[in-house]
């Protein structure tokens, strides 16, 4: 019996890696300054030719070899250890920063916000009370 996908199916790695990035045909054919249904005829091929997966894999941000080498397998896994993909290494799955100082850095910022929206609500109250005493 013959299995429904193929394995090294260019197009529908492709196509993966643009649903992935949240990016739709059309803004992928834009880029690459084709039309919507050149984009779609890609996805449905199962190889393409080097110089135009170069262009595609520069507009997805990846590299040529990362989507030969794609797999949701890979991805998953990725997606389950680790906040960061790095295609130079497919093998390192490893966080690459500590998520508790990515936490404290984005309570640093509210922090600094609130200070400022303070700061503004202080000087709104004294420019109305200058009125006020008028």
């Amino acid at each position: 019996m013959e299995t429904a996908t193929k394995p090294n199916h260019i197009g529908r790695k492709i196509s993966r890696i643009r649903e992935l990035r949240g990016m739709k045909q059309e803004t992928l054919a834009e880029q690459l300054g084709i039309s919507q249904q050149a984009v779609s005829k890609i996805e449905q091929s199962e190889t393409i030719e080097g110089d135009k997966l170069e262009q595609i894999a520069k507009v997805l941000g990846v590299t040529k070899e990362g989507i030969e080498n794609f797999s949701d397998e890979a991805v998953l896994n990725i997606i389950g250890n680790t906040y960061h993909v790095d295609n130079s290494s497919a093998v390192n799955y490893g966080c690459t920063f500590n998520p508790l100082d990515k936490l404290l850095e984005a309570h640093e910022e509210n922090k600094k916000l609130y200070e400022r929206l303070l700061k503004s609500e202080q000087d709104k109250i004294e420019y109305l009370e200058k009125l006020l005493n008028k």
